[in-house]
């Protein structure tokens, strides 16, 4: 069942573009529900992934191993363990939610749009399912597409100049990664046999390469990954994409898109170059802390809420470095769980946005106030997604912070507590920058005529934003129920680098 529960997972997005393709441009009715269909057919099957899931062993599972290009040994080999099978189930949980927030607000090109985010969630898949290093990277590109012409097509006055930038970031780290790729499988080949792309295989070689070859191998595959994340400096790109993009591809982008980065890094850099990793591990996260307390100094001064989210996004992924880096178990962990938690609190964040942005078309702060008085129901719902991206105990922001502070302090590597302690000030500034917004345009008194008589949320928003809320207050208070599916993965990952294997 498991093998069968992830070829479905992984293709089924593919056979519904196919279909979409096929239906005539103006049934939009038809192309619109084949598309949501698809997704939560997709997130049924993902979710027969869980029954057959050994958590008690780190291995790869429910593994798929069938010949591609035997010249270069590349092949279609997929399997998941605990890390991916966490972020796997958050894609194909946040697609039919995307998908929603489409319904009413997409209205050009409909059926190229619904086959390019059908597209987007086979990429995003196949990123985390795949074991070969050349199939990974077709998955990686594969999901540039999709993304530039959603933001390019459908996004804001300044989509043109936001997808470019996107395209170009993204597209240096990919060249940069497909010289790591070959020349990773070149020095491994004498140690293997031959030349493979087989991840696994390469893994198990991977500390025994030259330091200087794993140095430069770990600085071009961690360039690719921290643009994607985006880690300070690299993170310029991202804001633009967010503003620009229509609320689905914000939705995707800060639920999926930028834990692709914190994948690879763990995935290839951890797994691949333990020493290097080891080495680099305190200026990556000096990186790490200064992009928590840039993104959140600038967040503090933005008057655009959808700006404001997306420079908080760059705070809170400094989080989830800070603990891959830290090199512990409580600090990855924390890590792997924050990226979910962060895909369901800024996910909600921005399709509350995009509530907003419906009724009035406008971002501004300035333009709203007592917003609540009008839509108690929206305000009960985002508040709770607000306080969930604070950190506030018993939502699920909170576990994740807590243990990647936890994992900084008690870092056998970093060695120093002014990690954890300038990182816990970005808390601080979260709840400064996100209350200040909260206040402003939900108290206060409703003076603008034009928000006297907004609309509370409709069935479909609903069915939006309850999901995600659910999941917050289910991981602020049991987060154990997820946290067992990677706690082995992270252990073996965590000592096989800690042991220099």
């Amino acid at each position: 069942m498991g093998v069968a529960a992830l070829l479905t997972t992984l293709f089924a997005p593919l056979a519904g573009m196919a279909v979409i393709s096929l239906i005539q441009r103006d049934q939009t009715k038809a192309i619109k529900l084949v598309a949501l269909c698809i997704t939560v057919f997709t997130f049924v099957a993902s979710l027969f992934l869980l029954p057959g899931f050994d958590q008690s062993t780190a291995a790869m599972q429910f593994g798929v191993d069938v010949s591609w290009i035997p010249a270069i040994d590349a092949g279609l080999r997929l399997g998941i363990d605990g890390t991916s099978l966490l972020l796997v189930l958050l894609t194909t949980l946040i697609m039919p939610i995307a998908l929603l927030a489409s319904y009413h607000s997409i209205k050009k090109m409909e059926k190229e749009y619904y086959a390019l985010m059908l597209l987007l969630q086979f990429g995003m898949t196949g990123v985390f399912l795949a074991l070969d290093t050349f199939l990974f990277y077709v998955f990686w590109e594969l999901i540039l597409i999709p993304m530039y012409f959603i933001i390019g097509i459908w996004g804001g006055k300044d989509r043109i100049y936001a997808s470019i930038k996107f395209f170009l970031y993204t597209l240096v780290g990919s060249l940069l990664m497909l010289i790591a790729i070959l020349w990773l499988s070149f020095e491994a080949a004498p140690l293997l046999g031959g030349f493979t792309t087989d991840l696994l295989k390469l893994q198990s070689v991977g500390a025994q390469l030259d330091h200087n070859v794993q140095f430069w191998l770990f600085m071009a595959f961690g360039l690719s990954f921290m643009i994607k994340v985006p880690l300070f400096p690299f993170h310029t790109w991202l804001p633009d994409a967010h503003v620009q993009a229509p609320t689905a591809g914000s939705v995707i982008l800060a639920g999926v898109l930028l834990k692709l980065g914190t994948y690879g890094l763990i995935r290839y850099n951890l797994e691949l170059f333990p020493h290097t990793s080891m080495e680099l591990s305190g200026i990556i996260s000096a990186l790490a802390v200064f992009g928590i307390i840039y993104g959140a100094l600038v967040a503090m001064v933005q008057t655009d809420i959808k700006k404001l989210v997306a420079y908080s996004s760059v705070s809170h992924m400094g989080f989830v470095v800070l603990g891959i880096f830290s090199l512990t178990v409580e600090g990855v962990q924390g890590a792997v769980i924050q990226m979910v938690n962060h895909g369901l609190s800024t996910g909600a964040l921005f399709l509350a946005v995009g509530v907003l942005y419906e009724r009035r078309h406008t971002r501004e702060i300035g333009d709203y106030g007592g917003i609540t008085s009008v839509m108690p129901r929206f305000a009960v719902l985002f508040t709770i997604a607000m306080l969930a991206s604070v950190g506030l105990p018993g939502l699920n922001g909170f576990i994740g912070e807590y243990l990647t502070l936890l994992g900084a302090f008690t870092s056998p590597v970093l060695n120093h507590w002014s990690y954890a302690v300038i990182a816990a000030t970005g808390v601080i500034f979260a709840a400064v920058y996100l209350l200040w917004m909260f206040q402003r345009v939900m108290f206060g008194e409703n003076t603008n005529p034009e928000n006297h008589h907004l609309r509370d949320l409709t069935k479909m928003e609903y069915w939006q934003l309850v999901p995600l809320v659910i999941l917050m207050v289910w991981i602020g208070v049991a987060p154990k129920t997820f946290m067992d599916y990677s706690e082995k993965a992270i252990q073996s990952v965590v000592t096989r680098v800690l042991d220099g294997e």
